[in-house]
């Protein structure tokens, strides 16, 4: 079924806007509805032929997003904030319904399935994470008060065929071929939805990249047993905040993907829920709760040894996505961020 401009443009603005700020948890309905109409498209394929569909998603996002405080979006909000931000697309029923339809269509018709963010944003991500990967590589980063290039470099691709790299809510598995094609080799996608995972392995054994290892797994649970140098969120901590219980899992989050960064690692999120200066905020609230868990040092010298016991600081973060106000605040659309395992 095609719908006229006027239909989708009501279709698409409802979810996006709830994305941003949901307010209650859908019926099975709506979540079906919800699966059949809200994705952003691209030049990979689309269920729809109608081209402004992208842009009316991609102005709709812009006109839902409300920047906050980063106080706002510590692990500690009260229980009637974590109820404003309860969304449908912080189930995982949602998405399981989401990615059969992806999965269906992508059988009958050969399309790929929604891109998130968009194509623009992934080519962002893609270029900027190969060039802050090949400074640390080369040594050129070593703390983080260190300056990343944001632009592509012309570089050997060895150095990153030794980067292992997971992708968390991989989806359908395409930011993993984009960074494949980049000289990255050691490469698994997780996903806690069944039919995500059946779309990446279709679409890669589609596209000829053999290589790249899918798992069912979800990762406030993680059953993966092995550490990676690199760990690619995009998206999945914003639909983490967005279940009825974000908070206590968005700490989960945090603690399950400290353990999956290998030390020396690189964390790199890429939200449209979140600013800079609020993920950089909620880390700084994770690495609180991990030093409380030491005894209380009682001497100057043990003062500067309990500093160590951060697990994650901040790195860089993207200086080239468009800014806009809003509500008195300067914020992006998206924000892509870089943390380092201490």
């Amino acid at each position: 079924m095609k719908l006229s401009p006027e239909e989708s443009n009501q279709h698409l603005s409802a979810p996006l806007q709830q994305f941003q700020t949901g307010r209650e948890v859908a019926s099975d309905d709506d979540r079906s509805v919800a699966a059949d109409s809200w994705s952003i498209k691209s030049d990979y394929g689309s269920t729809l032929d109608d081209e402004q569909r992208h842009a009316d998603a991609a102005e709709a996002l812009s006109s839902a997003v409300n920047f906050r405080p980063a106080s706002d979006y510590s692990s500690d909000k009260d229980e009637s904030d974590a109820d404003a931000m309860t969304s449908m697309l912080g189930l995982q029923s949602y998405w399981d319904a989401a990615y059969l339809d992806e999965l269906a269509n992508f059988r009958e018709h050969g399309h790929v399935g929604e891109i998130w963010f968009g194509t623009d944003v992934m080519g962002t991500v893609i270029s900027w994470t190969k060039s802050l990967c090949i400074d640390v590589s080369q040594g050129h980063i070593t703390n983080h008060v260190g300056e990343a290039k944001s632009q592509p470099v012309e570089q050997d691709d060895t150095y990153l065929s030794s980067w292992s790299v997971l992708d968390i809510g991989t989806g359908n598995g395409l930011l993993l071929q984009e960074l494949s094609k980049q000289g990255f080799s050691d490469l698994t996608g997780t996903d806690y939805s069944e039919g995500a995972i059946d779309l990446a392995r279709s679409l890669a054994d589609r596209d000829g990249f053999s290589n790249i290892k899918f798992l069912v797994d979800d990762i406030l649970e993680t059953k993966l047993d092995r550490q990676f140098q690199l760990v690619m969120d995009k998206g999945t901590l914003d639909a983490i905040g967005l279940h009825p219980d974000g908070p206590i899992k968005r700490m989960m989050y945090w603690d399950s993907v400290s353990k999956l960064l290998a030390r020396g690692g690189i964390l790199v999120i890429t939200s449209c829920n979140h600013t800079k200066d609020e993920l950089v905020q909620e880390v700084e609230n994770f690495n609180q709760r991990k030093i409380a868990i030491f005894q209380e040092p009682k001497t100057i010298k043990d003062q500067e040894t309990q500093k160590g016991h951060a697990p994650l600081s901040y790195l860089n973060h993207v200086r080239t996505y468009p800014t806009f106000m809003f509500g008195g605040s300067v914020g992006s659309r998206v924000a892509t961020v870089a943390f380092l395992r201490n």
